[in-house]
């Protein structure tokens, strides 16, 4: 069956606008234009807006949809199995939150009690969802499904105060990374303040403390230009200078 832009549209529920600039950016382009100048699209290009939309309900990029999608070894039928298994744990994700959100109004009409550290469970696993979801696979390679497990069962099990203190060492470590970033120094006072406090912070994360999955963890920050991005937005090379005050530290 073929479609024109408009029916094409009504039936993704997605305007002929958005299939216009798919068309200029070559996302997805129609089967042909007829003698009447409308593009026409065929079923190809239906199963490839459906792919399209898929990722773009994962949040994926537009530009980083194209270059999945035209590389010479994307498989369809692999790619819907991925989309299903994420759509699955988005699935999970939304069943905690509502589970959370229904014991909070149990409990607020006086039918249940409820610990703190339950008020939260929704919010920690959907850190940790996404989180796998980013960087699972690299960490898992790394040091291993059990390590990560246990990491993770450490964390959803984190009492408020604890998860509070988490969040301000966070900050804490940006803000110190940056001011030490300045001197140049990553064997200085702040440079290894700034290791300390991250020491801090993986322990806090992981449950326990091994000095060589720190430096480890450090180089990745370099290695993965997901993590450099993240140390590197206020400052490019703030990532390579928190990996040497690191080692540093470690001795490793």
């Amino acid at each position: 069956m073929e479609y024109t832009v408009q029916k094409l549209g009504r039936l993704a529920g997605i305007s002929t606008r958005t299939l216009r600039y798919y068309d200029e950016i070559g996302i997805l382009k129609p089967a042909r234009i007829n003698s009447s100048g409308y593009r026409i699209y065929g079923q190809n290009e239906v199963d490839r807006l459906q792919q399209i939309l898929f990722y773009r309900e994962l949040g994926v990029s537009l530009d980083n949809i194209k270059k999945i999608i035209s590389a010479p070894s994307f498989d369809s039928v692999e790619a819907l199995r991925q989309h299903h298994i994420k759509l699955l744990e988005k699935k999970k994700q939304l069943e905690t939150l509502i589970m959370n959100v229904e014991k909070t109004i149990a409990m607020s009409e006086g039918r249940i009690k409820m610990s703190d550290q339950e008020k939260f469970e929704g919010f920690k696993q959907k850190l940790i969802d996404e989180n796998e979801e980013k960087y699972g696979k690299e960490v898992r390679e790394k040091y291993g499904d059990e390590t990560v497990d246990i990491s993770n069962a450490y964390f959803k099990n984190m009492s408020k105060e604890d998860f509070d203190k988490m969040e301000a060492l966070s900050v804490q470590i940006m803000e110190t990374l940056a001011e030490a970033f300045k001197t140049g120094d990553p064997a200085g006072s702040l440079g290894q303040k700034v290791a300390e406090l991250h020491k801090q912070w993986i322990s806090m994360c992981w449950g326990h403390y091994d000095k060589e999955a720190h430096a480890g963890l450090a180089q990745m920050y370099v290695d993965d230009e997901r993590f450099t991005a993240y140390y590197d937005k206020e400052q490019p090379g703030q990532a390579e200078f928190l990996r040497d005050a690191i080692r540093i530290f470690t001795g490793v």
